[in-house]
């Protein structure tokens, strides 16, 4: 047996050769710990709980042997991106102001831990996950595993970066622009941001008042979909809330759709941002793809709301929310205060309408659902940049750089609708391909049915 191999494997495998006890629990966690050590030019991970990590493998070893019930997750590894609670852990946000680590497990670590997973460590970010390109001159740049001149994307890019190399199969990251969505893009990954209110946010109320949700990248979209049924369902703290679906979104990934109608679409939300020919050509071959599927697929105009309104506000209102989290708020970069201090304007009454006007949003982009049962699009109009993107860059430089990352994803954020990356195959450069799959509210199993379907038919492809 190989045990590089087996780290390298997804959910599914892994938990299969750890029932069959091909593997132990403290095996694969210690592989997967060396695996990361030897990666360490990736810069995936800005803390590794190395001893805390064997003690908890041990103890699912443990609990194994003496016949307990156990979780759906039982010994597998999973990496959390540093903006959750992890107890005992400090919670950096990507930053060096913070110094005090979390008493407890935010609510949806509590979960994994409790499926069984063991948590080898954090993974890197932007500050406050600002950014579509995970650089920060506390922790510098994050590669990609494709290429390792190349952006990962953001915000969530050490987790693409520790998922997409084989090193987990599992990462969590956040999405408040598209920052599960993005590093999921540019690093070949399947990455779905869920419907608002899908999953506890708690100890916060909010990410980024209603912009933010949490979620995992994985390599199949089983994995993901096994995941979420995991961490998925509200918690009392939580300001937004959804209602559960009857169907499991396992059971979801494992159905096969028929007759759905797709509408695709290559025209960009802002007029600041337009798609790549090469994404163009991958969300056409999709559509051909579907068609072949038996869906029935038309090209629409989706005539996009601006949700400029609606994100904005909330993105400077997030951000300024989450200052009180830090101990030193000094040692933040001088980019970050440059962006508290021109978000000034974005305090509490700016942010509720802001959310109000979220809702009308929503609104108009619901009439977009009347004609399709799903909406396919670019995941980015750009291809994955060289690393550096904000190297000297003000506040103001960096987010008109990242208007090409969240052109096509920002949107969905503003309306709280569900909506995944997916591979796509792999772009003329050598770095993969992705398309976005946007659904109506409560739409994520039928997306995962979709995504799923594609999977079968075009398997997702992985760096060499």
């Amino acid at each position: 047996m190989d045990l590089r191999e087996v780290v390298a494997s997804g959910v599914l495998e892994q938990r299969e050769l750890l029932n069959q006890g091909v593997v132990s629990a403290r095996e694969l966690v210690e592989a997967t710990l060396d695996g990361i050590e030897r990666a360490s030019e990736l810069n995936a991970f800005t803390r590794v709980l190395r001893e805390q990590a064997i003690a908890e493998a041990i103890e699912r070893d443990q609990r194994r042997g003496a016949g307990a019930a156990l979780g759906p997750l039982h010994g597998i590894p999973i990496a959390i991106k540093d903006e959750i609670d992890v107890a005992g852990v400090v919670t950096t946000f990507g930053t060096r102001a913070n110094e005090t680590p979390a008493p407890a497990d935010a609510e949806v670590v509590r979960r994994l831990r409790a499926a069984g997973a063991v948590i080898v460590g954090k993974t890197t970010m932007p500050e406050f996950g600002q950014w579509p390109y995970t650089e920060s001159s506390t922790y510098g740049l994050t590669r990609n595993p494709w290429d390792r001149t190349r952006s990962t994307g953001g915000s969530s890019g050490g987790s693409a970066a520790a998922v997409a190399a084989g090193l987990v199969p599992v990462a969590l990251g956040g999405d408040g622009g598209g920052s599960i969505r993005i590093p999921s893009a540019c690093c070949g990954l399947f990455g779905l941001k869920p419907q608002r209110g899908r999953v506890p946010n708690a100890p916060h109320a909010h990410l980024w008042w209603a912009l933010g949700v949490v979620g995992p990248l994985t390599r199949s979209v089983l994995d993901s979909a096994i995941v979420y049924d995991v961490i998925r369902g509200n918690a009392p703290v939580d300001r937004f809330q959804a209602p559960d679906p009857v169907l499991s979104f396992e059971e979801a990934a494992r159905r096969t759709p028929t007759g759905l109608r797709i509408g695709y679409s290559t025209k960009s939300p802002t007029l600041l941002a337009k798609a790549d020919p090469e994404h163009v050509r991958a969300v056409r071959d999709t559509a051909e793809l579907l068609a072949q599927l038996g869906h029935t697929v038309t090209e629409i105009d989706p005539h996009y709301p601006d949700f400029t309104f609606a994100f904005y506000p909330q993105f400077y209102g997030g951000i300024r929310a989450e200052i009180p989290f830090v101990d030193h708020p000094e040692r933040l970069e001088h980019r970050t205060r440059q962006t508290v201090a021109l978000g000034a304007w974005a305090r509490q009454p700016v942010v509720d309408w802001a959310m109000r006007r979220g809702e009308a949003v929503a609104r108009k982009a619901d009439r977009i659902f009347d004609q399709c049962d799903l909406l396919l699009t670019p995941t980015i109009a750009s291809r994955p940049p060289r690393v550096g993107v904000l190297d000297g860059a003000n506040s103001v430089r960096a987010q008109l750089a990242s208007i090409p990352m969240i052109a096509y994803t920002g949107l969905w954020n503003a309306t709280g609708h569900p909506a995944a990356a997916l591979p796509a195959g792999i772009s003329t450069d050598g770095l993969p391909l992705s398309v976005q799959l946007v659904g109506p509210t409560n739409g994520e199993p039928t997306i995962l049915s979709v995504a799923a379907q594609l999977e079968q038919v075009r398997p997702h492809p992985r760096p060499a």
